[in-house]
């Protein structure tokens, strides 16, 4: 049966719907949220080489937002280190009232700028920003992109509404159009599903540039835990063939570095192994390479 939507987007509202159709909606909602990442895709890889150029040069990145928006920036750079095995200390969330340790964001921070400016004030040469603000004009990110702007950083934006303020402001912007949210201005919905897809692609496509996938295994990542030892032991095992137990021996013998094992599973010894890492940038699939054509 058709219903006539009593509201001008021609829609329902989501709590007028049965609790099906308003699950259905959400869904559909979040759907055409990653929808709209499609079209960035090109800022997206530009955005990932600025951010692998940054932390193969050793430098820091600084994430910079409020709210949801501070949320999404959150999960993601504070996933880099045990994922892509980044060094903690070159990652830097900078988040509106800082990260919320209770649960409790209060919204006016979003509005101060102290706390951006003090933040942007340690960034030195070569560091990069990453601002997000679903409206691109919180005041909180505008003055942190500007501020770094002055300084000569890079600045890469991610924001929902195209022509905003902060993509004007940035060398590299991703704009996100997810339009209206299903409720009115809670950018914890669309606008946030669509940064957090963004931040993932963009910090996914620089761990492949820095040489730290290798067949679709996060051969970097930092084992500091028994579930992740065993990740790292499977990864070398299916790179190599060696069984599990060879593989925790190789892990050993390398202070559990999972490239290094796979070399040494390989046949060659942990001091040659890091050598070749050495050599080759850190990029796996360049030393199995090498090591194939040898003779």
């Amino acid at each position: 049966m058709r219903i006539t939507p009593p509201t001008a987007s021609g829609t329902m509202p989501l709590d007028a719907l049965s609790r099906g159709d308003a699950l259905s909606a959400m869904l559909a909602s979040q759907q055409a949220a990653v929808a709209a990442v499609a079209h960035a895709k090109p800022a997206i890889d530009i955005a990932a080489v600025h951010l692998a150029g940054a932390l193969s040069g050793g430098h820091r990145v600084f994430w910079a937002a409020a709210g949801s928006s501070g949320l999404m920036a959150l999960a993601d750079a504070s996933e880099m280190p045990g994922t892509f095995g980044v060094a903690q200390d070159q990652i830097r969330i900078c988040m509106a009232g800082g990260v919320p340790a209770d649960g409790a964001m209060p919204g006016d921070t979003e509005d101060g700028t102290a706390d951006a400016l003090a933040a942007v004030a340690t960034m030195q040469p070569g560091d990069l920003a990453i601002v997000v603000s679903a409206s691109g004009t919180t005041p909180f990110a505008i003055a942190f992109a500007e501020a770094a702007l002055k300084r000569g950083q890079t600045v890469v934006a991610i924001a929902n509404v195209p022509g905003s303020r902060l993509l004007t402001l940035a060398d590299v912007a991703i704009a996100l159009p997810t339009g209206p949210e299903i409720i009115e201005g809670s950018t914890r919905l669309g606008a946030g599903t669509a940064q957090k897809v963004a931040l993932n692609m963009m910090s996914t496509q620089a761990g492949i540039l820095m040489g730290h996938v290798h067949d679709g295994l996060m051969v970097n990542l930092i084992p500091d835990n028994i579930k992740l030892r065993k990740r790292a032991a499977t990864i070398v095992s299916r790179i190599t063939g060696v069984s599990p137990e060879a593989a925790q021996e190789a892990l050993k013998a390398c202070d559990w570095n999972t490239k290094c094992a796979v070399l040494v599973a390989s046949g060659h010894d942990p001091d040659t192994a890091r050598r070749m890492l050495a050599d080759a940038g850190g990029r796996l699939r360049a030393c199995l390479t090498a090591a194939a054509q040898t003779p």
